[in-house]
């Protein structure tokens, strides 16, 4: 018997976008109806190789070619229309391909959005049953799962009421739940577990585990790049609809995180800023752990983020020169500020003793554990002299854009309700 799992091969998707418009009443229809000579009138003029069709093509998935092991636990990452839920609809039959073909080997589990697969007039318990008799399980074996569905769903005192009821949380708890514990060989997990609660998303993830080490094969498409990391052995790498790296999870990760090396953020010439210093910042770079720039940076990984400036050959007073860096969330909430004055090291006050700084230069200010969620924050960066003396000062001098890591070695992080921030804590019984 193979072991190969999924096999796809020259895979692609087509959609038309602004193809077919519904007619939502009669005055639409008979529009339509009426315009209908001209519209072939103007196909005919176009006909030459400018015919309008009235919309585009894109191409939500090309070429994709790979295949998964059996008991293998992989990956699927990547920016917002990358293809990864048109890829996963897919291997779940829920649409076809354009072009290419896809394998599946082994009875499918899905779980791709809400309500997939659920019939919203029959009750949960009849949810339960529906999807076990479309696996191809029997009545006995669905039973003898239905008391650990529902106790890990919590919807005990629901489940005889039609799922049309349900809140968003119950729906997406009951449907993971069937996918997970009716024993699929191949289960495909979307982003979906951002639903729910941080509790759920821990039961979730553990969950996942389980069926992993029990030798099924997973496929799990997720922003959460902790998650990723701590769930995977193998991770897929989409862009723009195209196989971008299929590997190791980590080589996976860095290969999503790295922005390839590129000019320095220009700030020589940015028109709102304030000083007039002798002290001016002429360009800015956010480096990742391992030194390169990029465009998007890991909570709980060393960042550090690198000034260049002008201007240093002059005397200042005894006091020396400050360099700040503050950040901010998107609503203009300060969250922290990194200083030369407070930080353990103080690289200006060295030049300070003798009166000046070099004529331009490099300032680094590193961050061992960058201690916040995923989102946009904005950075501003300051310098003055003698600590009042404002030299350069430029307000929204970037965006930074932090996505999931795994701050806390469990491979989830607290809701975005528990505040934006990312604390190191112990806790242990002392009495």
């Amino acid at each position: 018997m193979s072991d190969t799992a999924i096999h796809i091969d020259g895979l692609a998707k087509k959609y038309h976008i602004g193809k077919l418009k519904r007619k939502n009443n009669l005055q639409e229809a008979l529009a339509s109806t009426a315009l209908r000579p001209v519209r072939a009138i103007q196909s005919l003029v176009h006909r030459n190789g400018h015919h309008r069709t009235g919309y585009e093509t894109l191409w939500a998935l090309k070429d994709i070619s790979f295949e998964v092991k059996h008991g293998e636990v992989t990956g699927i990452i990547g920016r917002n229309g990358a293809g990864k839920s048109t890829l996963l609809k897919i291997l779940s039959r829920i649409t076809d391909p354009t072009e290419g073909y896809a394998d599946v080997y082994g009875r499918v589990g899905s779980l791709l959005e809400v309500g997939t697969g659920f019939h919203p007039e029959l009750t949960g318990r009849e949810n339960i049953y529906l999807n076990g008799a479309i696996l191809g399980m029997k009545r006995a074996e669905i039973r003898g799962k239905f008391d650990e569905i529902v106790a890990f769903s919590e919807v005990e005192q629901f489940i005889d009421t039609p799922v049309k009821y349900y809140s968003s949380g119950m729906y997406v708890r009951l449907a993971f739940a069937v996918a997970a514990h009716l024993e699929p060989e191949i289960l495909l997990v979307d982003e979906i577990l951002a639903v729910g609660d941080a509790n759920f998303q821990r039961k979730c993830l553990g969950k996942m585990g389980d069926v992993a080490k029990e030798g099924r094969t997973v496929l799990f498409v997720s922003h959460n790049m902790g998650a990723v990391k701590s769930l995977c052995s193998t991770a897929i790498l989409l862009k723009g609809g195209r196989l971008a790296f299929q590997g190791n999870t980590q080589d996976a990760i860095n290969k999503y995180l790295l922005k390839h090396q590129a000019n320095m953020n220009d700030l020589s010439q940015v028109p709102h800023r304030e000083g007039k210093g002798p002290i001016r910042f002429r360009s800015v770079e956010v480096l990742d752990h391992s030194g390169l720039q990029s465009d998007v940076v890991q909570s709980g990984e060393e960042i550090s983020i690198e000034l260049n400036y002008d201007g240093g050959n002059a005397k200042y007073p005894k006091a020396g020169v400050v360099f700040r860096i503050y950040l901010y969330t998107v609503l203009g909430e300060r969250l922290f500020t990194c200083s030369t004055r407070y930080a353990n090291k103080k690289p200006t006050h060295d030049y300070a003793e003798h009166g000046r700084l070099p004529s331009s230069g490099r300032i680094r200010c590193s961050i061992p554990k960058l201690p916040l969620k995923p989102g946009q924050y904005s950075l501003e960066f300051a310098c003055s002299v003698d600590h009042r003396t404002v030299s350069d000062y430029i307000p929204n001098a970037m965006t930074l854009t932090v996505v999931e890591g795994d701050f806390f070695g469990r491979g989830i992080l607290p809701p975005a309700s528990e505040g934006p921030m990312l604390v190191e804590n112990s806790w242990e019984l002392v009495a």
